[in-house]
């Protein structure tokens, strides 16, 4: 299987530094610090990377669990909620929240969220944050 690989580079101490993100064979670099982590600043930060992460796999496995049970998606649009918290002195990545709307023909609302859930579920992210909390909020619309 491909291993995908991803770099950062940080430079000064941890309130007046700063660094950036990269994606390996991609041009597109995230600013990150500490005000944009922690604070109101602005540039990227570890978890909004986690976040994409999180939606843009939900979004693939949820749109192939439809397609495979004979629903074509028009578009499936997720937005994960990644929430960090001060715990035991420290910070650490408590909860995932995936908000999804998506665009299905011809199917009902239960099997909707059975499928959502079940993408939650498998998604390979979902697997690999199985240490936090992961809710879901799944709107089917028409």
């Amino acid at each position: 299987m491909k291993i995908n690989k991803a770099k950062a580079f940080w430079q000064g101490n941890l309130k007046d530094g700063n660094g950036r993100m990269q994606f390996v064979n991609s041009d597109t670099e995230f600013p990150f610090s500490f005000k944009s982590r922690f604070e109101d600043g602005v540039g990227a930060n570890p978890e909004m990377l986690i976040g994409s992460a999180h939606a843009g796999c939900f979004s693939m496995a949820f749109s192939n669990i439809l397609d495979g049970e004979g629903y074509a998606p028009k578009e499936v649009n997720t937005i994960a909620h990644i929430k960090l918290d001060q715990v035991d002195g420290g910070f650490k990545i408590v909860e995932s929240h995936l908000e999804v709307e998506a665009v299905v023909s011809g199917i009902d609302d239960d099997l909707f969220q059975k499928l959502a859930v079940k993408a939650k579920e498998g998604c390979p992210v979902s697997q690999a944050l199985g240490a936090i909390k992961i809710t879901l909020d799944a709107k089917l619309k028409k």
